[in-house]
C-alpha cells in the first residue's frame, strides 16, 4: 500500500464537509475514507468520528459484520454520554434495518430493534426533553415492529447486554 498523504489541520472542516456532501450521494466508503484522514490529524474530532460511525452503517448491506464491528468499536470514543448511547442506538437500528431488507434473519431483528429502542430511551433521559431525536428515532423503530407485527416483548438476554454496557439504572 502506498504510503497515505496527511491533511493539513486547516483543512478539516472542509474536509468534514467533503465526508458529508459524500454520505449524501451514498459514496459512504469517500466519506469513511476522509474521517479517517481527519482523525489521523484530530484523533478525537467528535464530529469526524460521528460521521464515521454513520458512514459504517450506511455500507451495512455490502460489509455487514466488518462494518458493524467497527462502528460499534468506535462508540467509546464518544465524548459525551448522550453521544455513544444514542448513536449506539442509530448503530442497532440500522442493523436492524438491513437484516430486515434481506429477509435473512427475521428473528434477530426484533432483538436489535429492542436494543436501539432501550437506547434511545437512555437517550431521551439524557436530553431533558429538549432533544426530540430519540423519540424520533424510537418511534421509527416503533414502526417498524408494526410494520413487522413484532409485538413480542424485548428479551431478557437484550436488556441483560444492555445494562452490562449502559449499568442497572437502563
Amino acid at each position: 500500500m502506498a504510503n497515505l498523504k496527511r491533511i493539513n489541520s486547516a483543512g478539516v472542516g472542509v474536509a468534514l464537509d467533503k465526508a458529508q456532501h459524500y454520505r449524501l450521494l451514498n459514496e459512504p466508503m469517500h466519506a469513511e475514507s476522509i474521517c479517517l484522514d481527519v482523525l489521523e490529524v484530530e484523533p478525537d474530532n467528535q464530529r469526524a468520528l460521528v460521521m464515521l460511525i454513520l458512514s459504517l452503517t450506511d455500507q451495512f448491506p455490502n460489509r455487514l459484520y466488518d462494518a458493524l464491528q467497527r462502528a460499534k468499536g468506535l462508540l467509546p470514543q464518544l465524548l459525551s454520554e448522550y453521544d455513544r448511547v444514542y448513536y449506539e442506538g442509530i448503530v442497532h437500528e440500522r442493523w436492524a434495518n438491513v437484516q430486515f431488507e434481506r429477509g435473512s434473519a427475521l428473528t434477530s431483528v426484533p432483538e436489535w430493534l429492542g436494543k436501539a429502542m432501550r437506547c434511545y430511551e437512555l437517550a431521551e433521559k439524557l436530553t431533558d426533553g429538549k432533544n426530540p431525536d430519540p423519540i424520533l428515532r424510537w418511534n421509527t423503530c416503533a414502526r417498524l415492529s408494526e410494520k413487522m407485527s413484532l409485538n413480542e416483548p424485548v428479551s431478557e438476554s437484550v436488556i441483560r447486554d444492555i445494562q452490562g454496557e449502559f449499568g442497572p439504572d437502563v
